[in-house]
């Protein structure tokens, strides 16, 4: 059964997958000099678009109108996701980036996506853990918290990134350096 109590640690598990998933980005981009495209870039925009719903159940309790907006973010990210994969699907064509464990990142993202979408319509066929008319929403703990900061700091680290690959202009279809670095 799954109480408002529980349904915020589910949404804070939620939060710390995408920090996870935005981290794991953000590493790949520093780490291995692998510089976003404009469609990685959305794909970021949409995991973090992805956690609105869950840091607004956790700050404000759970309500099927924040999980709405999870969705809608999923959909438009598997969207972006299934954009990039169609592009790079001919014969012969390497794919844009590295390949983790066989597959680019840009397929593990229309992956997270779908189960994003599964997770999330899960969660809104419990209706238990939506608290009565009156009744106060449960407070979040130091794990919720923790979650809701990570996701923003972890946001934040991917925006400044952006920033200095592309500046205040429009990314290059193909980044090969960083426009603010040397």
């Amino acid at each position: 059964m799954l109480t408002p109590r529980r349904s915020l640690v589910l949404n804070a598990l939620g939060l710390y997958a995408v920090a996870f998933v935005l981290l794991a980005a953000f590493a790949l981009q520093v780490l291995l000099g692998e510089l976003p495209c404009p469609l990685c870039l959305l794909q970021r925009v949409a995991f973090a678009a992805l956690a609105v719903g869950p840091v607004l159940n956790i700050r404000f309790g759970p309500r099927p109108s924040h999980y709405a907006l999870s969705l809608l973010a999923a959909l438009f990210g598997a969207g972006v996701a299934a954009r990039q994969i169609l592009l790079h699907i001919a014969p012969g064509d390497p794919g844009y980036g590295s390949a983790v464990f066989g597959l680019h990142y840009y397929t593990w993202a229309f992956l997270c996506f779908a189960a994003a979408i599964a997770a999330v319509a899960a969660l809104l066929l419990s209706e238990r853990q939506f608290p009565a008319p009156g009744e106060a929403p449960p407070r979040p703990g130091p794990f919720e918290r923790a979650a809701v900061l990570l996701v923003i700091a972890v946001t934040l680290a991917n925006v400044a990134g952006t920033f200095v690959e592309c500046g205040a202009g429009v990314c290059p279809d193909n980044p090969v350096s960083y426009r603010l670095l040397p």
